[in-house]
């Protein structure tokens, strides 16, 4: 582990080493939370308070965990060049290892066909969909490209779009839902709209056809909560078509109606202007099918 002196008071420790080792404060903070800085010899939080001369001890690596294993998982690349990919993630697929499942995941498979930036248990993620989530997603292949990703996701220079099927008639064009999630109080598997302990959350959507009972949109995320556009339309009363956590009646195993279809972005090395689409999978147009036009 590196040292360093701390040569002021009271400046909280993601702060100070954000601006000393020219990271960011989210990076010190993720550094925090692996156990990979000590002040004083004793792990602290994020919010910790320094006091001039405390003794930092720091590592700038998070260990990428030695349960997770390259596998030859075919993949959809949509783009690759020497510094990311874009995957089209298949159905049925977890984006990375948790809660001890550390195999079939996308991260097994990318690990087998790249090398990825080092992010623990997430190499090369930079963003995520859900397990039955389907669509686009951006992967860093080295740390630098990593961190310009993910600056330029929290400042909205990276577009994505999703295509979506909702129960019942939206009956305006266009709607913002600007509404802050976090953890289900009851149910902590679950996300929901709440005011305690939760995060800015905001989904731009556009009506694009009528069904009987049900409405087909494309959304724009300004924010990446977990289950974002899920937990939105529920708390608008218009839940995702065959979700299971978040709607009551289910047609299938297929999952949520949702779909990641598009994503541009100047790249973070070249600043060429990249912009991918991909069409829904044959089984989400099979229960679009189920639904009568308005």
């Amino acid at each position: 582990m590196e040292k360093l002196v701390v040569e002021q008071n009271n400046i909280r420790i993601d702060k100070y080493l954000s601006e000393k080792l020219n990271i960011s404060r989210a990076s010190v903070q993720k550094l925090i939370d692996n156990e990979k800085i000590k002040v004083n010899d004793k792990f602290i939080k994020s919010s910790h308070s320094l006091n001039e001369n405390d003794i930092i001890s720091y590592t700038l690596k998070l260990d990428i965990c030695t349960d997770i294993l390259p596998e030859n998982i075919k993949l959809d690349i949509i783009y690759e060049d020497e510094y990311l990919l874009v995957v089209n993630k298949p159905n049925n697929m977890i984006v990375h290892p948790a809660n001890n499942v550390y195999s079939n995941t996308l991260v097994n498979a990318l690990m087998y066909h790249s090398n990825l930036s080092n992010n623990g248990y997430r190499p090369g993620i930079v963003h995520r969909i859900d397990k039955k989530t389907t669509g686009l997603l951006l992967v860093a292949k080295n740390d630098i490209v990593h961190e310009k990703l993910s600056k330029m996701i929290k400042e909205k220079q990276v577009i994505r779009k999703y295509l979506v099927l909702v129960k019942g008639s939206i009956n305006h064009e266009l709607g913002t839902i600007d509404a802050p999630i976090g953890r289900d109080i009851i149910d902590r598997k679950k996300m929901s709209v709440t005011s305690l302990n939760s995060k800015k959350a905001i989904t731009h959507f556009k009506v694009l056809k009528r069904f009987d009972n049900a409405t087909l949109v494309e959304c724009k995320l300004d924010t990446g909560r977990t289950h974002q556009i899920r937990v939105h339309f529920k708390y608008i009363n218009h839940p995702i078509i065959n979700d299971n956590v978040y709607n009551n009646k289910v047609l299938n195993d297929f999952g949520q109606m949702l779909h990641s279809k598009y994503i541009s972005f100047n790249h973070p090395i070249t600043d060429k202007f990249l912009e991918f689409e991909v069409d829904a999978p044959k089984e989400f147009y099979d229960i679009l099918k189920l639904y009568e036009e308005v």
